[in-house]
């Protein structure tokens, strides 16, 4: 089973990290109180802890933190994990990994000990996708990784005139989940937007986020157009939405935002403002999980091997 085995910081750059049993990991940043958090795409290190026992063979005395790595892990081979890996630690985090290994520019007192040091060879560094609190013992999974698609359907977006917020809000919000392969911005037209839909699902994207044109204007077509779309319906997540929604404002009642699934792609409309974007995502983000999982066939899987 993986699991982390110590939470480490330091206080300052260059130093061994001291193993403080828990902490709380903070969105695109790292570990709190740590001296490396903030840093560009290596927020957090892992390093193995059976990396660190073929150190303790050549007669060093190190343990966890002494190679400066944020968390100490046993059970799971590091290094074999493909770029852009999404990892759960604790109840709540994600990471995603940006980076295996690491060149050093200078020596470390262990180098010059041994001649050898394994963090660069064997240690990973991670962004913060979602933030959450990490102890020892906590265990680490693999996440199935996911592709999706944005629509962005607005006259005065396709013409420039207005700047999309709302897809950027969308691909933010996805990234624990996976990444966004393809986006669209197009005009308020019913032929171009069925070609878009059609044309993301036969790319394999497993989900497809539309967003505007789901009003009461007559070149608000989106809905229709993931009508003639969608081999099934899913009426309960349009449905939540305006639900929700309707505590915010009584003019979610004229929302006619539809969901469905064409082939393996499920398609979800949502409104057109940022704010109502993020406010329909939440909604949907509790069963979002089961949702990729049941139409994709992908499942979390724990990363239970080894480095041997």
């Amino acid at each position: 089973m993986a699991e982390i085995i110590a939470v480490c910081i330091s206080e300052k750059k260059g130093m061994r990290k001291k193993n403080v049993g828990k902490g709380i990991l903070i969105k695109n940043t790292g570990l709190e109180h740590d001296a490396h958090a903030g840093f560009a795409h290596r927020q957090v290190s892992l390093l193995a802890s059976e990396s660190i026992a073929k150190m303790k063979e050549q007669g060093i005395e190190v343990g966890p933190g002494d190679f400066a790595e944020n968390f100490t892990t046993s059970g799971i081979n590091l290094v074999s994990l493909p770029l852009g890996t999404r990892l759960s630690a604790g109840k709540e985090a994600i990471l995603k990994v940006t980076q295996i290994g690491k060149e050093c520019h200078s020596r470390c007192a262990i180098f010059e000990q041994a001649g050898d040091c394994v963090m660069p060879r064997e240690g990973i560094f991670c962004e913060v996708l979602r933030g959450g609190s990490v102890s020892t013992a906590d265990k680490l999974k693999l996440l199935p990784s996911y592709k999706f698609g944005i629509i962005t359907a607005s006259d005065k977006g396709a013409k420039g005139e207005r700047e999309d917020e709302s897809g950027p809000a969308i691909k933010n919000f996805l990234l624990p989940w996976g990444d966004v392969t393809v986006c669209d911005l197009l005009p308020d037209d019913f032929p171009l937007l069925v070609k878009a839909l059609k044309e993301m699902s036969d790319k394999g994207v497993d989900v497809i986020f539309t967003t505007g044109g789901t009003g009461l204007a007559p070149r608000d077509v989106t809905p229709e157009a993931t009508l003639a779309v969608c081999d099934r319906l899913v009426p309960g997540i349009p449905e939540a939405m305006r639900n929700a929604s309707l505590s915010i404002t009584k003019k979610a009642m004229l929302s006619r935002a539809v969901a469905g699934t064409y082939k393996k792609t499920l398609i979800i409309n949502l409104p057109g403002s940022p704010k109502a974007v993020l406010e329909c995502l939440e909604v949907i983000g509790p069963v979002f999980d089961h949702a990729l999982e049941t139409l994709s066939g992908k499942s979390e899987d724990c990363a239970e091997s080894t480095n041997e």
